[in-house]
């Protein structure tokens, strides 16, 4: 028998397709939460599915001073301790500078070649793969449609001028969908807020909206995130550096630990009050 609410939605969907006052398929999606046929997680994701569309790959590509990379000339010896120290199974391989990169080596390829003897004389190139390139301006669904065609996880973004400005991978694109993707060699997660002796809080990134109303009383809301690391982001604009601070409804927010794609803990402490304190405001220092 088929389910009420499946049949519901697979209306509505028919009736964005055959509608001539042609409603945004968002409208479509919100409708459908709002009647309770599509649950709230499936909705968010459809609706970052379809934001894929508009953003471009610059926007949460790893940048180019941060990308692990070796040189043509870089021995097998060499790119095993680099892929073991960084912790990434896909090396991008240049020659002379970041600008040019020719190639990009796989984990996979090396580990055979090591258990060999007298393999570290096999030359670089002989294991290296041409990278995928394409441009910054990229939309993150064509990049999306890009790795599942060509069967590739990881691409060199380049600027309006032919240089490497970033490095994107699938992990990143789908992180953009379902959040933040971990294996069994991530460091364990913090927990999510710690209670600090000095009237504060250490508050993990990843936490909640609604897990700061719940536990700690302060209610921060967007149309757009749902964690207090992408609430602070959209706040700022941008990632935050370690050690800003923001001023928020009574409270100070400091970015303890952020990196270039997102901000990992914040520090929360009641902010004193002054008669010139908007609650509904907020500023960084």
């Amino acid at each position: 028998m088929e389910n009420h609410g499946d049949s519901n939605l697979w209306k509505s969907i028919r009736d964005f397709f055959t509608s001539r006052d042609e409603n945004p398929i968002e409208d479509v999606i919100k409708e459908a939460e709002k009647d309770g046929d599509l649950g709230q997680d499936v909705g968010r994701i459809l609706q970052k599915v379809l934001s894929l569309e508009t953003r471009q790959i610059k926007e949460i590509m790893l940048p180019r001073p941060d990308i692990v990379c070796l040189e043509e000339n870089a021995s097998i010896q060499e790119v095993a301790e680099t892929i073991i120290e960084s912790g990434h199974s896909r090396i991008p391989v240049y020659r002379d500078n970041k600008d040019q990169i020719i190639a990009v080596v796989h984990a996979k390829e090396i580990l055979p070649v090591l258990l060999k003897p007298h393999s570290t004389a096999t030359p670089l190139t002989e294991l290296m793969h041409p990278p995928l390139l394409v441009p910054e301006t990229k939309s993150i669904k064509s990049m999306l449609l890009d790795f599942q065609m060509k069967k590739m996880h990881l691409a060199i973004a380049l600027d309006e001028y032919g240089g490497t400005s970033g490095l994107i991978t699938l992990e990143d694109v789908l992180e953009e969908i379902v959040g933040e993707i971990e294996d069994e060699y991530d460091p364990p997660k913090p927990r999510e807020i710690t209670v600090l002796e000095d009237e504060g809080w250490l508050v993990s990134g990843r936490a909640l909206l609604e897990e700061l109303k719940h536990q700690l009383d302060i209610e921060l809301s967007s149309d757009f995130v749902e964690t207090l690391g992408g609430y602070l982001i959209e706040l700022a604009g941008r990632i935050p550096a370690t050690g800003e601070t923001f001023q928020i409804k009574g409270y100070s927010f400091q970015i303890k630990e952020a990196d270039v794609k997102q901000i990992h803990s914040v520090l929360i402490f009641p902010a004193p009050r002054t008669t010139d304190d908007n609650p509904d405001t907020a500023q960084s220092d």
